[in-house]
């Protein structure tokens, strides 16, 4: 895959999420894509991908600012750059209680590319500025 097309990937990945069209991220990824959460394991394929997506919706509504992204000359690799602009919706296990919090995150994620779709997705962000914000 070229760069460019390895752009387009990645931004369509994030275009689909702003959207919540959960069926168009998946679409972008591999069937065997590697999911490693922030300061989490490392889940494996689209079933649990979509697992991961309908807990987010349940527990956060979100939308991405500023995302930039850049891949190397051969598309195998990018990353995306942004500010995570959410509201905490329902209580997440293990995470303070939800009440309607609202959150300005900057985040970012590395992603890896092969057969025209993303094969891993690392996503990174300060846990402990977002707990802040939501007052825990």
């Amino acid at each position: 895959m070229s760069q460019q097309d390895a752009l387009a990937l990645v931004r369509r990945y994030y275009d689909s999420f702003n959207r919540q069209d959960w069926p168009g991220m998946l679409d972008c990824l591999a069937d065997d894509v590697a999911h490693d959460a922030n300061q989490g394991g490392r889940s494996t394929g689209k079933d649990a991908f979509s697992r991961f997506l309908a807990h987010m919706e349940r527990c956060y509504r979100e939308e991405l600012r500023g995302v930039v992204v850049m891949a190397s000359e051969d598309g195998a690799r990018a990353a995306a750059e942004f500010v995570v602009h959410g509201t905490y919706l329902a209580t997440d296990a293990g995470l303070p209680e939800a009440k309607g919090q609202t959150y300005v995150l900057p985040a970012g994620a590395f992603l890896e590319v092969s057969g025209g779709r993303i094969s891993r997705v690392t996503t990174c962000y300060n846990l402990q500025d977002w707990l802040r914000q939501v007052g825990a």
